[in-house]
C-alpha cells in the first residue's frame, strides 16, 4: 500500500489525476520541436503511463457531424485553389477529404508567438503560409469547423456542407511535384509508371478504397471463421522443395553449403500435418510463391484464404464455403446480387462439353458490374497424360479418389475415368477457390506418387507417408484465390489493382528495383557461383 501511496503523490504532483485509465495528454513544446510533440510513455512513481502522442482528435471524414467543433486535423494537400482574397485547400486524410478556407489577417498564434523568424511584428499570417502550400504537402492544421454558406455547399463531397476556419497551420513536411497525378482514377496512367511510384499510386480514393475494403473482408472471415471453432495457423515460409507442381522460389542457405530451402507453392503439406496433429479446423492467410513464366493476370506470390477440416466429406466442406461467401456478399457488399443461391453444379464434363472452360461465367447481364454469378464444378478426372505421354495430375496429387473408383487407383487400373474429390468455385468467369476431400491413408498417397512417376518418394514425401500412418483423419479442405475475389468484388480488372505492392505482369518490381544482383561478397557467404 506504501508503493501505492506514493504512486498516488507522484501522480498528484504530475497534475495527472490516478485512475485505472489515463486521460490522453499531450505535451505542447517549442514551435522548433512541434514535430516531436510527445513521449511514447513515462515514469511516475515506478508507473508506466501512457501518452496519445499522435494528439490528432477525428479524421477528416468525421468533421462532417461536428459543427461548431475545433478539431486538429492531419493529412495531404490535395488540392490548392487560389481566388484573390481567398485561397482554398482540399485536406485531405486516408478517409476523406474537407475544404479548409484561408483569408488575409488570419494569424497563427503559435506562429506570432514565436515570431515565424521574422522578427517583431512581423510574422507571417496564416494566408502568408497558406500561399506557399502545393499539392501532396504534409500538414498539420487546427481549426473550428463550419457550416458552408448554401451556395457552395458540394453534393458530391461526404464533407461537402461543412469547411474548416484555420486557427494554427503547421507545414510538417513539404513534397517534390508528384511523378504522376494521385487526384484521378489512375486508369489513365501507365502501368509502369504506377508501379515505379507505388507509394504515390496508393494515395489515390480508389487503391486506398480497395486497401481499406482488403482489410474489411480478410477481418470478417476470420471473425466468422472463429465464431466457427476454426484456428488461424501460420505455416513457415522456409520450406522444403518438392515435385508437386509449379517450380519453387528456392532460398539458399548459409550455414549448410549446397542445400537450399523453398518457398511453399501453396501450405498444403502443412495443413494437412496440422490434421494429422488434430487441429481439426485450420485457416490463415497464406503467402504462396509459384516460380511460372509470365501469363494472364498471375503473380509470382499472391495470398490464399488456406481452410482445412478434419471428418468431413466433401458436401460438408462445399457448404461451409458457400454460406461464407454468401454472408461475407451480405453484409459487406449489399449493393451486389448473387444470381442464384444455393450455387449452381456442375460436372467437370458437363462444363467442357456446355461451356468448352471449366470455369463458366454464367452471368445473364455481363453488363451487371454488381452481378455475382458463383458456380461449383465437380467430378473432375484424377489423372490426364502429359506433353510426353506420361501420367500426370490435374489439381492436386494429395486428393482422395472418389469412393466408387478407390480399388481402381490402387490396382493402377482404369486410370482415365479415375475421378477425383477436387471441387472448384468459380465466380464470373475466374476460379476463385479450389479444394478436395485428401488422401488420408498412406497406400493411397504413395499409389498416386508411383502413377505420376514421383522418384525418390520417401527422400520427398516420407514425413507426409509417416504422418499419415500416425492415424490422421479423414480430412478436406480449399484455398480461395483471395486476390482475385477481391479484384471482383471491387469490380477491378486485375489483381494488382488489390494488392498493396504488386509485381508488374512480367515479375518484376520497379519500385524497389528487383530481381537484382547480389554483390560477390553475399554470393561467396552463399557458395554460389553465377553464369551469365
Amino acid at each position: 500500500m506504501k508503493n501505492d501511496h506514493n504512486t498516488q503523490t507522484a501522480l498528484r504532483g504530475s497534475g495527472i489525476e490516478s485512475r485505472k485509465i489515463l486521460p490522453q495528454v499531450i505535451l505542447r513544446r517549442g514551435r522548433g520541436a512541434r514535430n516531436a510533440r510527445t513521449c511514447d510513455r513515462f515514469l511516475v512513481g515506478g508507473l508506466y503511463a501512457r501518452i496519445n502522442y499522435m494528439a490528432k482528435t477525428l479524421s477528416i471524414i468525421d468533421t462532417k457531424d461536428q459543427v461548431g467543433q475545433e478539431v486538429e486535423l492531419y493529412g495531404w494537400v490535395g488540392n490548392r485553389r487560389d481566388h484573390g482574397k481567398l485561397i482554398f485547400i482540399d485536406l485531405r486524410d486516408r478517409t476523406g477529404v474537407v475544404q479548409v478556407v484561408f483569408t488575409p489577417h488570419q494569424a497563427d498564434p503559435l506562429t506570432a508567438k514565436n515570431g515565424g523568424g521574422l522578427g517583431a511584428g512581423q510574422a507571417p499570417s496564416l494566408y502568408d503560409i497558406a500561399q506557399r502550400l502545393r499539392t501532396e504537402w504534409v500538414v498539420r492544421i487546427r481549426g473550428k469547423i463550419n457550416e458552408r454558406p448554401e451556395k457552395m455547399v458540394n453534393p458530391e463531397l461526404p464533407t461537402g456542407k461543412i469547411e474548416i476556419e484555420p486557427l494554427e497551420l503547421e507545414i510538417l513536411n513539404e513534397a517534390v511535384t508528384p511523378a504522376i497525378a494521385v487526384d484521378t482514377d489512375g486508369y489513365e496512367i501507365g502501368e509502369e509508371s504506377r508501379m515505379k511510384y507505388r507509394y504515390l499510386d496508393l494515395r489515390r480514393e480508389r487503391l486506398a478504397r480497395n486497401l481499406s475494403n482488403r482489410h474489411r473482408v480478410m477481418q470478417f472471415i476470420r471473425n466468422w471463421l472463429d465464431d466457427n471453432k476454426f484456428t488461424e495457423v501460420e505455416t513457415p515460409v522456409l520450406t522444403k522443395s518438392t515435385p508437386e507442381g509449379a517450380r519453387d522460389y528456392v532460398v539458399p542457405s548459409r550455414l549448410y553449403p549446397g542445400k537450399f530451402y523453398a518457398l511453399p507453392q501453396s501450405p498444403q503439406q502443412y495443413k494437412q500435418l496440422l490434421m494429422a496433429a488434430g487441429v481439426e479446423k485450420y485457416f490463415q492467410f497464406a503467402r504462396c510463391f509459384r516460380d511460372e513464366d509470365t501469363r494472364g493476370d498471375r503473380q509470382p506470390e499472391f495470398t490464399q484464404l488456406d481452410l482445412e477440416m478434419s471428418f468431413v466429406e466433401r458436401e460438408d466442406v462445399m457448404a461451409l464455403n458457400e454460406e461464407l461467401l454468401i454472408t461475407l456478399v451480405e453484409k459487406l457488399y449489399p449493393e451486389k446480387k448473387i444470381q442464384e443461391v444455393p450455387f449452381p453444379r456442375l460436372s467437370y464434363k458437363e462444363a467442357m462439353e456446355k461451356y468448352d472452360t471449366d470455369r463458366p461465367d454464367l452471368r445473364k447481364d455481363k453488363d451487371d458490374k454488381d452481378l455475382l454469378a458463383f458456380c461449383w464444378v465437380i467430378d473432375f478426372p484424377f489423372f490426364e497424360k502429359n506433353k510426353g505421354g506420361a501420367w500426370t495430375f490435374t489439381h492436386n496429387p494429395f486428393s482422395a479418389p472418389m469412393p466408387e473408383h478407390k480399388d481402381e487407383l490402387l490396382d493402377g487400373e482404369n486410370l482415365e475415368n479415375i475421378l477425383t474429390s477436387q471441387y472448384d468455385v468459380t465466380l464470373n468467369g475466374l476460379e476463385i477457390g479450389g479444394g478436395s476431400i485428401r488422401s488420408h491413408e498412406s497406400k493411397v498417397l504413395r499409389k498416386v506418387f508411383e502413377i505420376i512417376g514421383i522418384d525418390e518418394i520417401e527422400n520427398n514425401f516420407g514425413h507426409m507417408l509417416q504422418a499419415l500412418d500416425s492415424g490422421t483423419p479423414p480430412h478436406g479442405g480449399i484455398a480461395w484465390g483471395f486476390d482475385r475475389l477481391m479484384s471482383v468484388l471491387q469490380n477491378e480488372p486485375n489483381i494488382r489493382e488489390v494488392i498493396a505492392f504488386p509485381k508488374t505482369g512480367d515479375a518484376r518490381d520497379l519500385m524497389m528495383n528487383s530481381p537484382s544482383e547480389l554483390d560477390k561478397k553475399q554470393l561467396k557467404e552463399l557458395h554460389i557461383k553465377t553464369e551469365k
